[in-house]
C-alpha cells in the first residue's frame, strides 16, 4: 500500500488555510457592512436628534410646515412639507416614465430576445446603470431644459417634468434587471401548459408569466422608487431648486436630498441649520430603508416560491 507523500499533506494544509482565510474574509466583509450601516446611522443621528429633542423644536412644524427659511436670523423656519412634496412629485413622475420602459425591456429581453441579442441588451442595460448621476443632471440642464422650453412653451425648463424624466431614465436599468430576473424565475412548465391550451405568445405572457412574477415585478418597482427617492445631483441640477409645493409638472421644486447637498457646506457647524439638515438625512434614511426592505422581502419571497 502506497504511503501518502509529504507534499500531499502540505497541499492539504495549504488548502485548509486558504479555505479558512476566505471564510474569514467573507465574514469580516459581511460584519463590516453591518457596522458601516450602524456608524452611518449613528453619525447622522447624533447631530439630527440633538436638535429634535431640544427645547422649542416642533416635529409637527418640521413635518407639516411648507416654509423653509433656515437662514433667517430673527425667525428661522424648518418646515420640510414643500421639500417632501417636491421629492414625491419627482419620484412619482419618474415611476410613470420608468415602469413602462423597464417592464417592456424586461419582457423583450426575457421572453423574446435570444442568443447574442439577449446578451448584448443585458450588457447595454448594465452600462446605462453605470452612468454617473452628475452626467444625467448635466443632460437635464443643457439638453432637456431648452427642449422643454421650445416644445412646450413654458418659461422654465428646470421643473418636475425635467427631473422626473431624468430620474425615470436613471431608475429604469435597475428595474429592468430585477424585473427580468423575476420573469426568468417563472418555471417553463407554466409557459408550456399555457401553450398546450392554445394560448398565443402574448396571451402566455399577459395571462401566465406576468401574474406569476407579480411579486418580483413589484419588488423591482420599489427598488426603482428607492433609487429615485435617494438621488441627489441629478435632481439638484434638473428640478429648478425652488421651495414650493408643485401644482403642475411645469413647476420648479426642491428635493430633500438636493437641499442637504446644496446647504450643508454653508451651514455653520453645530448650528440649528446644520443639525436640521442631519435630521433630514435621518428622515431620508428611514424612508429609503423601509422602501428597500420592503422590496427585498418581496424579492426574497419570490425566490423561495
Amino acid at each position: 500500500m502506497q504511503q501518502p507523500l509529504a507534499s500531499d499533506f502540505d497541499r492539504r494544509t495549504l488548502d485548509w488555510y486558504v479555505d479558512k482565510g476566505v471564510q474569514s474574509l467573507v465574514f469580516v466583509g459581511g460584519v463590516s457592512a453591518i457596522l458601516f450601516l450602524f456608524f452611518i446611522l449613528y453619525f447622522i443621528g447624533k447631530e439630527g436628534f440633538a436638535l429634535a429633542f431640544s427645547e422649542g423644536f416642533s416635529f409637527k412644524e418640521f413635518l407639516l410646515s411648507p416654509y423653509w427659511y433656515p437662514s433667517d436670523e430673527s425667525a428661522p423656519e424648518y418646515g420640510i412639507l414643500a421639500l417632501v412634496a417636491g421629492t414625491a412629485s419627482v419620484t412619482g413622475l419618474a415611476m410613470v416614465v420608468a415602469v413602462p420602459f423597464s417592464l417592456g425591456a424586461a419582457i423583450y429581453i426575457g421572453e423574446f430576445a435570444t442568443g447574442k441579442t439577449r446578451e448584448y441588451l443585458k450588457v447595454l442595460v448594465e452600462l446605462l446603470a453605470a452612468i454617473p448621476s452628475v452626467v444625467w443632471g448635466f443632460i437635464g440642464l443643457t439638453i432637456m431644459n431648452p427642449l422643454i422650453i421650445d416644445l412646450l412653451g413654458v418659461p422654465v425648463g428646470l421643473n418636475v417634468l425635467n427631473a422626473g424624466i431624468i430620474l425615470g431614465l436613471m431608475a429604469a436599468p435597475i428595474m429592468t434587471s430585477i424585473a427580468e430576473d423575476a420573469l426568468k424565475a417563472v418555471p417553463d412548465r407554466f409557459r408550456e401548459a399555457a401553450e398546450a391550451l392554445g394560448a398565443t405568445r402574448w396571451q402566455v405572457i399577459v395571462k401566465t408569466v406576468l401574474p406569476a412574477a407579480k411579486n418580483g415585478l413589484l419588488g423591482a418597482v420599489l427598488l426603482g422608487v428607492g433609487r429615485a427617492f435617494g438621488e441627489t445631483m441629478a435632481v439638484l441640477m434638473a428640478s429648478g431648486h425652488a421651495v414650493n409645493i408643485p401644482h403642475s409638472i411645469f413647476d420648479p421644486v426642491r428635493a430633500l436630498t438636493a437641499t442637504v447637498a446644496a446647504e450643508l457646506g454653508e451651514a455653520p457647524v453645530g448650528s440649528d441649520h446644520y443639525q436640521v439638515l442631519f435630521l433630514i438625512c435621518v428622515f431620508l434614511f428611514v424612508i429609503t430603508f423601509l422602501i428597500n426592505l420592503t422590496a427585498d422581502l418581496i424579492v426574497r419571497g419570490v425566490r423561495k416560491e
